[in-house]
């Protein structure tokens, strides 16, 4: 039967924003407090770029959802139905609802498969894989080994993406194996970017040319994938400057979806009505909603201009909670969130380009540039990326600490 409960503070969504937001305002002592959230296993997703380049084992990056609720909030296990933030309520799937006073938003982001046709059959034939699910990871990995000859094409969509270095990274581990087995010579390798140049910062663009001359990779800009035939193994690729489609076959191939805000909130009134892809619409540096000022939004499902990564999330959470608290005190929100992100690109198996950067989308580097250079590869940054982040992850990030 359904039924209507009330909490202070709901938060949507489990995930590394969501459970961050809690565990800081549990600290901050704040009691009544909801997360909505119906997944039994919590995932470090960035280290399935390492799983699926055989540089981690899949098992690392998950734990039970349970050891991760901060102790004192409500876990709802349920999932989001509709939000009606004019009589601040949430109904969810069993079709209770939920009534908040405040309400934060952060759900993460929609896979796609069925936006490009061909794809969604693809991911399920032996030579197609992805990083962007725990279960297809592995087979990434699987896929890149046994590969000795042939074409290779990894592919990024337009729009939005969550860790948008990803399409590329797995690009790189790929040939520096593949080097270091002495077949790349024999591997033809497509990497399909649909932005102008392969990185939106110069400074870090001009190492990764260099990366993609190291491999030999054939750098398509400008350009998308937009059909897949599994059958016969032909992707179609299209130049967006040029018009020209391009029939390629391809002998293994890594897909990134198309990505979009969850489909209840496209629906919903907290959707950017002038965005297609339906996040929620905040202020990009307060991050409070800009029709409803209860309702907060960070992480994947928000629609600020940011990169869409963890490190983002680390630099949300505080800007969410400090506003928060003045909302709750009725003071206006005053903290800012700069759009700092972090892309931590692995070029080898053992190195690491640490870019880092804000709105104005210029370098903003976390360590003095004197003593660490983060716009060159580096062995140093590739083991905070396979062990510090992760660290940091579990055990400072998610009790918000860090």
């Amino acid at each position: 039967m359904a039924r209507t409960v009330h909490h202070t503070t709901l938060i949507i969504g489990g995930g590394n924003a969501g459970i961050s937001v809690a565990a800081r305002l549990r600290r901050a002592g704040i009691t009544d407090i909801a997360i909505l959230d119906p997944a039994n296993t919590h995932y470090y997703q960035p280290l399935w770029t390492l799983v699926g380049g055989g540089r981690a084992p899949i098992t690392s990056s998950a734990r039970p959802q349970a050891g991760v609720i901060p102790a004192g909030v409500t876990w709802i296990r349920d999932r989001a139905e509709t939000v009606d933030p004019d009589n601040q309520t949430v109904t969810i799937a069993d079709g209770s609802q939920v009534s908040y006073d405040h309400l934060v938003v952060c759900p993460g982001i929609q896979l796609d498969w069925t936006a490009i046709p061909g794809m969604r059959e693809a991911i399920a034939t032996p030579r197609v894989s992805s990083n962007y699910t725990y279960d297809l990871a592995p087979k990434t990995w699987e896929r890149i080994r046994s590969l000795r000859s042939g074409t290779a094409v990894f592919t990024m969509p337009a729009g939005p993406i969550k860790c948008a270095g990803a399409p590329q990274k797995i690009a790189y581990l790929a040939c520096d194996y593949w080097r270091g087995q002495g077949v790349l010579d024999d591997i033809r390798v497509v990497l399909v970017l649909p932005t102008p140049a392969i990185f939106g910062v110069q400074e870090f663009a001009d190492v990764l040319d260099k990366v993609v001359a190291r491999y030999g990779i054939e750098l398509r800009t400008n350009s998308e994938l937009i059909e897949v035939d599994p059958d016969s193994r032909h992707a179609v690729v299209v130049n967006h400057t040029t018009g020209i489609r391009d029939d390629i076959g391809y002998d293994l191939m890594h897909l990134v979806p198309p990505q979009s805000a969850p489909d209840w909130i496209k629906k919903s009134p907290l959707a950017d009505p002038a965005n297609p892809a339906g996040y929620v619409q905040v202020d990009k540096y307060t991050l409070q909603h800009t029709r409803y000022p209860n309702v907060f939004s960070l992480g994947d499902a928000g629609n600020s201009p940011n990169s869409k990564t963890g490190a983002a999330i680390r630099k949300q959470a505080p800007v969410v909670v400090a506003n928060l608290l003045a909302t709750m005190a009725g003071q206006p929100a005053a903290q800012q969130y700069d759009g700092y992100a972090s892309c931590p690109l692995t070029t080898a198996r053992n190195k690491m380009l640490l870019a880092e950067f804000d709105y104005t989308m210029r370098p903003h580097p976390t360590f003095p540039p004197r003593l660490i250079n983060t716009r060159k590869e580096r062995r140093d940054m590739w083991y905070l990326k396979r062990h510090g982040l992760p660290l940091l992850y579990w055990n400072l990030i998610l009790k918000g600490r860090a």
